[in-house]
């Protein structure tokens, strides 16, 4: 067995809506069914007691290697803890290869799992030992590592229930919720909207008390010293006991509490010193340590937090103690736990010394015994909810020091007795302030109930009702997608929308082309989601992309099918027939939002069929008021596009718009038929994302099919008195099409430059040529730049084939290089002439004709 190559699905994907790992797995010809190999189940299942049954695949009732690695894979992921259930192994045409799919919700995790599993099947299959807990441990490990922490994870859970989409932007904890303009982003429990500023005084402890006590927050006096000796004179200033800390420290390191004598108060300094320069001395309040969470102007919980300790039970040293706390299930070393382990180090030790003990003392019974002077669960320490305690006045006095140093998510830090009574009647205070505060103890407390932290942040962010989404469009098929994806995005943007634009032809934000080539995959999708001056988003969505990484989004508002031809990379990637391709076509489809559309063909019988894979509605399009499905589709009063008349009609119950042909350019009066079918795609597509019919026929009349605005898309020049066509049309389906375009046309004699793609089967290049033998009087053929694997006149020889017996061609010639073929037919042209260039280098194919025509 040996596993040929591995895909990471970062979206929704061919087999399923879930992230996925991909692998080709090849399989030796017993390695098809594993009844061929004697005991080599046993011998699994006594390595993994775990795994799940294995059922045959296909329809000779094998159990093929693929198909047990699948069910490891999966196997192991779970027995890990990660939350994963969909797998899947498919049979290839090829022998003894199969596609296997693994769901993972950390991509490391699933490459992990995958490589493991192959490890278990060769010490299954060569009788050698496997390490199973030492495995599981490796995925555990990395999923703790790679992982959203528990606050972030909440977060981001709470917009997953609100249909808010999340991308994670870092290997860290920041991340980006909604898409587009209508974004917003977290860093921990941090928001984009929380200042520089604000950040920089919560962590200046003095700066803060100032503003508190000016805000008429009550805080410990205190100030800041050089030195010990000063440290000394400001305790005795502000009055004994007091506390030692870092100016601008954080998660209680180097904070000592409760300083009473001048020896003590050396060794505290000392202890500060280590992390900050800078150091604060301040009146000691007694009571207990409380944490109230502020998120914008709300008190949303609040917990006493306790210092790590352990009690003597008369029997056991303290070092014993802690190992046996330590050993509850509920304490990490990490924080996707609810407690963290209790740290035993110098200064635990220094803490025990202070109250007499050592490490190996045994305390009495029932004495506590505290092991820090801080109480931060992540030094070990313990939380108890008590946000149903919280006295009104203190949580004003909360919301208070909050909106003075300007945090939208705040952590305030209270020392009093209890929160049952205001802050100032028991001599109580704001000890701290604290930016992007720990939710852990609020989430998942030691003691008490959880509180909902994540969907407060997330509403916070977003009011009710506002999912962050922008209008997302996603057209695909055959033929006719970059020019449908153009005028969809003019007719957004005729609307006043900013759109983000992705084609064969680049990335364009709001009319500006970011990015060059061929963008139609899921990385530039992407890329346009993460823009903040995106209102709308229009993807052409190629099969190559969504086979390599599934979609860059969700859900999408609308899905536009085009159509289904047999000449769209048939061979590649396992997809070796129509119904193949439509499978992976249709899965834009499949994640059409529930208040969203699909706009399918009607004309195209595999297009039309998609319409039960629709969550949302569908609006069917084609040119034929009569077809079957239009007329069905209209008479249930639903979404329907048609050609009347001369008139795009759109039709919707009892109500109908209607467009004359005659003012949109782009068909030249009805005449252009495949311009006439992306133009009634594209107008379906904006209806269904709610651009009003102003916008849409304003847009019609102002989109030019020119080489600026679609190029390579039957882009028309004047040359000397004849019609030169340049278009990017490359498969059957499209030389048909063309045909019948440039048959609208006049034109005397008529000519074609051709090449072809390398990457399409032999049958589908000989069939291009065989379709426009019937259709031009001169073709001119020449090699494209780059062969896709073919060799050298391969393509072009495959070409001459297809012309053979042609009925109309009386010239044939092959030349050398693109742009010298485009000048030797443009040299034979006479007024009144025709001739279509398929062009493969669009940009410098079209700058050449330009040119050419400007010298002429």
């Amino acid at each position: 067995m040996e596993v040929i190559r591995i895909r990471a699905l970062r979206g929704p994907n061919l087999w399923s809506h879930h992230t996925a790992v991909e692998a080709i797995v090849s399989c030796t010809p017993d390695e098809e069914n594993i009844d061929k190999l004697p005991g080599f189940e046993v011998r699994l299942r006594a390595r993994f007691p775990g795994i799940a049954a294995l059922q045959p695949i296909g329809h000779n009732d094998a159990i093929p290697m693929a198909h047990v690695l699948e069910v490891a894979t999966l196997a192991l992921q779970a027995e890990a803890g990660c939350p994963v259930t969909f797998s899947r192994t498919t049979a290839t045409l090829e022998t003894g290869i199969y596609q296997m799919v693994v769901e993972y919700t950390e991509e490391e995790v699933g490459r992990l799992a995958v490589e493991l599993a192959e490890q278990l099947l060769r010490a299954a299959l060569d009788d050698q030992p496997f390490d199973l807990p030492g495995a599981l441990a490796q995925l555990r490990d990395l999923d703790e590592d790679v992982r959203l922490g528990p606050s972030t994870g909440a977060i981001v859970h709470a917009a997953v229930v609100r249909n808010i989409p999340f991308k994670r932007m870092t290997k860290g904890s920041m991340v980006m919720f909604g898409w587009g303009s209508r974004q917003r982003r977290i860093q921990a429990a941090e928001m984009d909207s929380t200042g520089a500023i604000a950040e920089t005084i919560a962590q200046d402890k003095e700066l803060t008390k100032k503003l508190l006590d000016a805000a008429g927050v009550p805080v410990p006096h205190g100030r800041t010293v050089v030195d010990a000796d000063d440290a000394w004179a400001a305790a005795n200033e502000v009055g004994l006991p007091v506390v030692v800390k870092p100016k601008d420290g954080n998660q209680g390191k180097g904070v000592t509490v409760n300083v009473t004598t001048q020896e003590q108060m050396t060794k505290a300094f000392n202890a500060a010193r280590e992390f900050r320069d800078d150091i604060l001395v301040e009146r000691f309040l007694p009571g207990h340590d409380f944490r109230l969470l502020v998120i914008g102007n709300k008190l949303i919980a609040a917990a006493r937090r306790d210092p790590p300790h352990v009690v003597g039970d008369g029997v056991h040293s303290v070092r014993e103690l802690v190992d046996l706390v330590n050993a509850d299930p509920r304490r990490g070393s990490g924080h996707a736990t609810s407690l963290t382990k209790i740290r035993f180090d110098d200064i635990a030790l220094g803490r025990l010394a202070l109250q007499g003990y050592e490490a190996d003392s045994v305390p009495p019974k029932g004495q506590r015994v505290t092991l820090r002077n801080n109480a931060n669960l992540s030094t070990g320490g313990s939380a108890t909810d008590v946000t149903d305690d919280v006295h009104p006045e203190v949580a004003a006095r909360a919301v208070e020091a909050a909106q003075m140093i300007g945090l939208d998510i705040c952590g305030v830090d209270v020392v009093c007795d209890s929160l049952l009574q205001p802050i100032e009647a028991q001599a109580g205070g704001v000890v701290e302030v604290n930016a992007a505060p720990g939710l852990r103890m609020h989430l998942t407390p030691s003691y008490g109930k959880g509180r909902p932290v994540g969907e407060a942040i997330i509403s916070a962010m977003f009011p009710e009702g506002d999912d962050g989404r922008i209008p997302v469009v996603a057209v695909t098929g055959t033929n006719g997608k970059t020019t449908t994806v153009r005028l969809i995005a003019h007719l957004m943007a005729s609307s006043g929308l900013r759109v983000g634009m992705t084609n064969t032809d680049g990335v364009y934000i709001n009319g500006r082309r970011t990015d060059s080539g061929d963008c139609s995959g899921p990385r530039s999708a992407r890329n346009v989601l993460q823009h903040p001056d995106v209102d709308a988003a229009v993807f052409e969505t190629a099969r190559g992309g969504v086979l390599r990484e599934g979609l860059a989004f969700d859900r999408c508002k609308v899905a536009v099918v085009t159509n289904i031809g047999a000449g769209d990379h048939l061979g590649l990637n396992y997809i070796t027939t129509v119904e193949d391709l439509a499978v992976l076509k249709r899965v834009i489809v499949q994640n059409v939002d529930k208040n969203g559309v699909a706009v399918l063909n009607a004309m195209d019988p595999i297009v039309a069929g998609m319409a039960a894979s629709c969550k949302g509605k569908v609006t069917f399009f084609g040119a034929d008021r009569e077809h079957p499905v239009i007329a069905t589709h209209l008479a249930q009063g639903r979404r329907t596009v048609y050609i009347e008349d001369g008139q795009l009609i759109a039709a919707e119950g009892k109500h109908a718009e209607a467009v004359p042909l005659s003012e949109v350019p782009i068909t030249r009066n009805g005449a252009i038929g495949f311009q006439v079918e992306n133009v009634m795609a594209a107008v379906a597509a904006a209806w269904g994302a709610g651009i009003d019919w102003e916008s849409i026929r304003k847009g019609l009349a102002t989109f030019a099919n020119d080489s600026d605005n679609a190029p390579g898309r039957f882009n028309m020049f004047n040359y000397k008195g004849a019609t030169v066509i340049a278009d990017y049309g490359h498969n059957p389906d499209a030389m048909l099409a063309l045909v019948q375009a440039v048959d609208a046309l006049p034109g005397k004699r008529r000519s074609v430059v051709i090449s072809g793609a390398g990457d399409r089967r032999d049958e589908d290049i000989r069939q291009q040529t065989e379709i426009l033998g019937k259709a031009f009087d001169d073709v001119l053929l020449y090699q494209d730049q780059c062969q896709r694997g073919r060799a050298d006149g391969e393509v072009v020889a495959l070409l001459r084939q297809g012309l053979t017996g042609a009925p109309r061609t009386t010239h044939i010639d092959e030349i050398n290089g693109e742009f010298i073929a485009i000048d030797k037919a443009l040299a034979r042209l006479q007024p009144g002439d025709l001739c279509l260039v398929l062009v493969d280098q669009v940009e410098e194919s079209l700058a050449h004709i330009a040119k050419r025509v400007a010298e002429a």
